[in-house]
Parts: C-alpha cells; structure tokens; sequence
C-alpha cells in the first residue's frame, strides 16, 4: 500500500541533528524548470498570483532567489521534518523511530506544488508553491498541467516496487486533483474523519488535517499492507464505522475530542 499526503504552508526550518540516510527528490529536474520560472516573479507577482499579503510575498521571493540545487544536509532538510502543518502533527515524525522512517521511505509520498512527489527523507529547500496556483509553463497555464503526468507517473512506479495495487489517499482535493488516476493501476482508498458536533457527524477541517497524518503514521507503525487493514484504525478516539462507509470511502467517527 503506498499512501499520499498533501505538504504544508508552515515550515520548520531547524537544522535535524540525527543522521538520516537522506535522499533527492526523484522530480528535482521537474523543480528546477519551475524554479526558474518563479525566480522571475516580483513580490507583486507572487502576491497577486498567490494571494498572500506583501510580507509573504517578499519572503518567498526571497526563498526562490536563495533556492538552488545541489540539497546537502547543510542547505536542506528533509521533508517530513520540514512540513509543520496539521497532519504533520497528526505524523509526529520526530517520535518515529529508524525502522519507522524506513517504511515511510518505501510507502509514504507528499505530494508538491514545486517537487511533485517527495520521499520523507527527500531533501528539499523551503518553498512556498501551491498546487492550485495558476502558474503558466511550457506544459499549460497551471500547476496541474505540469504536474498531470509525472505525479502519476511516479506514483505507479513505486506501488509496481511494492508490488501493490492499492493507493491511499490522505491528500486535500485540491494536491490529489494533481494525480491522473487514469494513470494509476491502482484501487484508490480514499478515508473521510467526522467528530461529532452540534448533533451530527461532520468534517472539521482542522481535526480531519491531524487524523490524515494520524493514520498516515498508524500505518507505518502497523505495517500495514492492505485496505482491510485500515479498518482497525482508532488513534486519538476515531473508529470505523461500517454503516457509513463505502468500499473505497472508509468513514471514522469521533465522539468526543
């Protein structure tokens, strides 16, 4: 089973003190052709083409400017620790252990407005690109012309390694809109979290975004390999409940937060 998840706008720029066996971002050449576009953005560009106030856009022109290849340990950080968001809190990487982190390696995939797909140990340097940006390329008017094939692409080689067929998607519409399922030969599960509030099940953006990472790492301390498997989540008070899932829309319910 190989899972996706969505990467973060708020990073964790702390130099990592254990030695990681890290790699590089298998669509780096990808990057660095979209890089090189948003080098040329001013801070009027990028706040009007992301809709971010000044002073975010004059930081992240400043991180495009700064942004250059090649990612060492010295200049990088692996993305796993550098993604602080909801469902890296939910993931909690830095109480994973070694093993842990080496089954991340093999099942677990973020996916990237400007790296497409990462590994966790994938070096990468901060950046803020979202997948909905509507950045023009020589492959369309948008991020997710650019990305249409090479994310699928991607993503297929690695469940062929795994020798799975089953793709669990823990990713926001908006990066799992990135994926071309046609690609895919591959059953997609595709979980929702509902806590329970004003009389009825509903989905809370901000605990549904934590329960994504919360199972993203029940999975990897589980070992889990198949979509049965993930029936016996219950981390921080979710269940399974038979009565309103589907086949490939498993539902977990929480009572009580």
């Amino acid at each position: 089973m190989l899972m996706v998840v969505s990467p973060a706008k708020d990073l964790d720029l702390t130099p990592l003190s254990s030695a990681l066996s890290l790699s590089q971002p298998a669509l780096l050449a990808d990057a660095i052709e979209l890089a090189a576009i948003c080098k040329q953005l001013t801070p009027t560009d990028l706040a009007s083409l992301m809709h971010i106030s000044d002073k975010l856009a004059g930081l992240n022109v400043a991180r495009f400017t700064q942004w250059q290849p090649p990612f060492t340990k010295d200049n990088a950080k692996a993305a796993l620790f550098m993604f602080n968001g909801d469902v890296y809190q939910g993931l909690d990487a830095a109480s994973l252990s070694m093993d842990d982190l080496a089954f991340a390696q093999q099942h677990l995939r973020i996916l990237s407005g400007l790296y497409g797909v990462l590994r966790p140990l994938d070096l990468m340097q901060a950046y803020r690109l979202e997948m909905g940006t509507k950045l023009g390329n020589g492959r369309g008017t948008d991020l997710y012309a650019f990305w249409k094939a090479s994310i699928a692409t991607n993503l297929q080689q690695q469940l062929n390694e795994l020798q799975s067929n089953v793709l669990l998607n823990l990713a926001s519409q908006e990066y799992f809109k990135a994926v071309d399922k046609k690609q895919l030969s591959a059953r997609v599960i595709t979980p929702e979290f509902k806590d329970y509030k004003n009389g009825q099940y509903k989905i809370i953006s901000f605990y549904a975004k934590k329960a994504r990472g919360l199972m993203a790492r029940y999975v990897v301390q589980q070992r889990l390999t198949s979509a049965e498997q993930l029936n016996q989540f219950n981390l921080a008070g979710y269940y399974y409940s038979a009565e309103h899932s589907s086949a490939d829309k498993p539902v977990f319910l929480r009572d009580a937060n």
